[in-house]
């Protein structure tokens, strides 16, 4: 039977969600696909921090013991930041390995460069782990781009932010008692500055941006408002009048060809379909000329969902093209 070994750059909570989840759904992943799962190698900064890890997987601290690997045909890439992460999987695509990622900081910047030279050399890069975390919006807009034309693409992009926003509605408590319990249950970074202030959801609206309409809009032309300015009193009064502040990026097109593009609380009513989006869950609505607008929902934080997204696109790597062992 076929063995595709893979490589995890970054043993955080999306590294560690990954691992997990290859070993628990081994069995299953070998049934549905024919292939075993083995993770040879992992990237860490810190090797002398003690890991439960399968033995025989080699834990280091020099990404070139991976990317000189023969053997590895995937790699996931869990690092936070633009870079090394960037360089890192440039080079493995050099090396002919196909590579998955879940960061959004450089893919939202990135990422058309990445695919574009992912595809030059007959691999395939990935991405769906970039945004919204386990609700599947690359795929689907990817899937519905050859029959349809998406005019616009709105949600709630950030987890962590609708959390907060739920908590201090429902249990009218402040912004920072909702942020730390947040963290807490690991929703929120230690920094949460990305999250609260606006900048994950931009980023990933960005990269919907590239995908659905082939392009970004200006990033200076793109208002950013995060909720670290919410309070208890705006969201109780927005409550009682039977209203709800949610966090939503929005991007559309129009018939020049213009994009327009906004991220920031907004208050919305009973009727409206994300009304009812509470918690770590994220939504995106996708209007298009033939379907119409549809609604995806599903969790956006935390370690499965992020992990679960990754593994999906390996499978999608492995059912798209066998997946074969690279001599270097």
């Amino acid at each position: 039977m076929p063995s595709i070994k893979v490589a995890i750059l970054g043993f955080g909570t999306v590294g560690e969600g990954i691992y997990r989840i290859l070993n628990e759904r081994k069995e299953e992943i070998r049934q549905e696909t024919g292939h075993t799962i083995d993770i040879v190698s992992i990237l860490v900064r810190d090797k002398s921090k003690e890991r439960r890890v399968t033995v025989g997987t080699v834990i280091t601290t020099d990404v070139q013991e991976i990317l000189l690997n023969p053997d590895i045909d995937v790699i996931f890439e869990a690092i936070v930041g633009e870079e090394p992460a960037f360089s890192y999987l440039i080079e493995a695509i050099d090396k002919g390995y196909h590579v998955i990622t879940a960061n959004k900081a450089m893919f939202a910047k990135h990422g058309p460069a990445l695919v574009k030279h992912a595809e030059a050399h007959g691999v395939q890069a990935r991405y769906e782990a970039t945004t919204a975390g386990g609700v599947p919006i690359i795929r689907t807009i990817t899937s519905l781009l050859p029959a349809d034309r998406v005019r616009r693409i709105r949600g709630i992009l950030n987890g962590t932010s609708n959390f907060i926003l739920t908590k201090m509605r429902e249990e009218e408590i402040p912004f920072k008692a909702a942020l730390h319990e947040a963290q807490q249950l690991g929703y929120a970074e230690a920094d949460p500055t990305d999250d609260v202030s606006g900048m994950d959801a931009f980023r990933k609206l960005m990269i919907l941006s590239a995908l659905a309409f082939g392009r970004q809009p200006d990033w200076q032309d793109v208002p950013i408002v995060g909720i670290d300015g919410a309070t208890t009193e705006g969201v109780q009064d927005a409550s009682k009048g039977k209203l709800r502040y949610r966090h939503i990026a929005d991007i559309s097109i129009d018939e020049d060809g213009i994009l327009r593009g906004s991220v920031g609380p907004v208050l919305i009513g009973a009727d409206h379909p994300l009304y009812g989006v509470d918690g770590v869950d994220n939504a995106i609505i996708v209007d298009t000329d033939h379907l119409g607008s549809l609604t995806l929902i599903g969790p956006g934080a935390g370690m499965y969902p992020t992990g679960s997204a990754m593994v999906g696109d390996l499978l999608q790597v492995i059912g798209k093209r066998e997946v074969v062992t690279v001599s270097n």
